[in-house]
């Protein structure tokens, strides 16, 4: 990929989540979807109130170049260092092809088409493969424009001029640069659409990334004796993530704790070597597989686990800025909100505070940490105003609006609440349409009347109009059974 742009930027508008700014995308969200309140209740799965941490695994915003753009500044033997294969077995080697003979299809244009006709197709106007260049500048333009399922489809034409193509899995391949990031950018796009599946079946060749072939020295003569892995440190991460897709985090925790400990020893080894600058590079990224960790616990309810990292490990670096322990001590307290601990994270909460600047006024952090404890405790129109207070620092941030809306309903203000998320649409749809903010505005109607349709059909225009692809299907969005 292009040195020029991170394509993780192309995300920055999606809610945010636990510490990475991850997307909140469960596979089977619940009835009223929120990013952020916790309910007091500890384990009621009765309660409308979801969570960040209520047990759904969110996908990595990994579409990016992170060789290029990590912010440490380290060179090429420093960040491509990795063990090297014990064994160099040829019948072992990764050999990766696309699995899908046709293009992604579009599930709006198929949901429009059903719902509203012909005539309403014709005012999508999303950007096609063919409309942009053939190559990663393309890519970002399509990622840049929201169009996802079109970034997949134009990964499937890069990587069938590299040989891996449709038809191709199973057959010897090169590696180079360009083409492993192809893959993990498609991979990670996939993950994003929640297209776990295909997911799957495609990364399987891929393995944990040990192959003698995606490694510089299996091509002594093309790299001129350079060493180290060709593949991103981030397509490993994801590819140690990628069982909780599945619904297997157990395997996917010892993956991701193989992968720390390799981080760790790297680390170490330049601790011995007293290179200062690549010991903080490799402790960044031994801290981004700790946040993968915690994201893999919460699913699995290991709390003990997550306070043992949080800890002994995250919190003890004595490098850390006020502003990093801010936000995990912010994290931890949403935490024990979680387990239904609301003394535990006040406690946590007010470390955060102590942290802040002195005599500053509070901040959207403390704002979202107040407003969840009023939550927890079932003070919903304490809540409300909490949160309005935290609008007017981000307006028009959909995480706030979605719990805002929820108070509302708790409160007992139903039409408030339908009221409170129609005006956000109406004033920006384009950041508005969410995918939580939709599920909840949904259910809703289906409580104000058995006449919700027509409502949901207006929905679905504004979608066809204004949203390139959703994260989540037609069918969960909005409650509209469409025909395959």
């Amino acid at each position: 990929m292009s040195n020029k742009s991170n394509l993780s930027e192309y995300f920055a508008n999606d809610p945010p989540s636990f510490f990475d700014e991850l997307t909140n995308k469960p596979k089977q969200p619940k009835e009223i979807s929120t990013e952020s309140i916790v309910s007091g209740s500890g384990g009621n799965s009765n309660n409308m109130l979801s969570s960040t941490f209520a047990g759904f695994f969110q996908p990595p915003e990994f579409v990016e170049t992170p060789e290029v753009e990590e912010p440490i500044k380290v060179t090429d033997e420093v960040r491509n260092l990795w063990e090297l294969p014990r064994e160099n077995d040829h019948s072992k080697l990764v050999m990766p092809g696309i699995h899908l003979q046709h293009d992604l299809p579009d599930p709006i244009s198929v949901a429009v088409t059903q719902h509203l006709g012909e005539a309403e197709l014709a005012n999508r106007k999303i950007l096609g493969v063919d409309d942009v260049t053939q190559d990663e500048r393309g890519l970002r333009n399509l990622i840049h424009s929201g169009c996802l399922r079109t970034a997949v489809n134009l990964t499937g034409r890069l990587l069938t001029v590299y040989g891996q193509g449709y038809g191709r899995a199973g057959q010897p391949a090169k590696h180079s640069p360009h083409s492993l990031q192809l893959w993990f950018t498609r991979l990670a796009l996939l993950a994003k659409l929640g297209e776990f599946e295909l997911l799957q079946t495609e990364a399987e060749p891929f393995g944990q990334l040990t192959a003698p072939d995606v490694f510089y020295d299996f091509y002594p003569e093309m790299y001129n004796g350079k060493s180290g892995s060709i593949a991103c440190f981030s397509f490993r991460l994801l590819l140690a993530e990628l069982p909780i897709y599945m619904g297997k985090p157990h395997i996917a925790l010892d993956r991701l704790s193989e992968l720390h400990v390799t981080s760790t020893e790297i680390k170490q080894h330049f601790i011995q070597l007293q290179n200062k600058t690549a010991e903080e590079f490799w402790q960044k990224r031994c801290e981004r597989v700790l946040h993968s960790i915690i994201n893999c616990g919460l699913m699995m309810k290991k709390f003990s686990m997550i306070d043992d990292i949080m800890d002994g490990t995250l919190l003890k670096r004595s490098n850390l800025s006020k502003d990093d322990q801010r936000s995990l001590y912010s994290a931890w307290g949403r935490i024990y909100l979680q387990i239904g601990d609301i003394f535990g994270a006040e406690q946590k909460f007010a470390v955060s505070r102590r942290l802040r600047e002195m005599n500053s006024a509070p901040d959207l952090r403390d704002l979202m940490d107040k407003g969840l404890i009023a939550v927890a405790k079932n003070d919903f129109p304490e809540a409300y105003l909490i949160f309005q207070k935290a609008l007017h620092l981000d307006s028009g941030n959909t995480l706030i609006l979605n719990n805002m809306g929820v108070c509302l309903l708790y409160a007992g203000k139903l039409k408030d609440a339908i009221n409170l998320y129609e005006h956000a649409i109406n004033q920006n749809p384009q950041r508005s349409l969410n995918e939580s903010l939709l599920v909840n505005l949904s259910t809703l109607y289906e409580l104000e009347s058995n006449n919700s349709k027509a409502k949901k059909f207006n929905l679905l225009r504004l979608i066809n109009r204004y949203k390139p692809d959703l994260n989540i299907s037609i069918e969960i969005c909005l409650k509209l059974q469409t025909i395959n």
